[in-house]
């Protein structure tokens, strides 16, 4: 085996062995840079869905809160409110002070 031999195994074997493996490297960095920006993509939303169920369980409690409330309790406030006469409002007089 000589000199040339030895060239021409380097040229067919160890330089397109190298591209494949350069090409490789790079790809995984790419799928890597790719995964992270899914996974922060996947935070924001995981955040935002966290949020909203917040809000929809603050509001599922003040529900609870009312339907379990006793009704006749709720139900004599509304009547109270129907039976106490409507106030006249007077006018006020306005002082040099106040604005309108």
């Amino acid at each position: 085996m000589g000199p040339g031999d030895v060239i021409a195994l380097f040229i067919v074997v160890a330089i397109p062995t190298l591209m494949i493996v350069y090409v490789f490297k790079r790809w995984f960095a790419l799928r890597e840079k790719q995964l992270e920006v899914d996974a922060k993509l996947a935070a924001e939303k995981a955040a935002q869905y966290a949020t909203a169920n917040a809000e929809l369980e603050q509001r599922v409690r003040v529900l609870e809160q009312i339907v379990t409330d006793d009704g006749a309790h709720t139900a004599a406030q509304i009547e109270a409110l129907r039976q106490t006469p409507p106030r006249t409002a007077r006018p006020k007089a306005l002082s040099r002070g106040d604005a309108a």
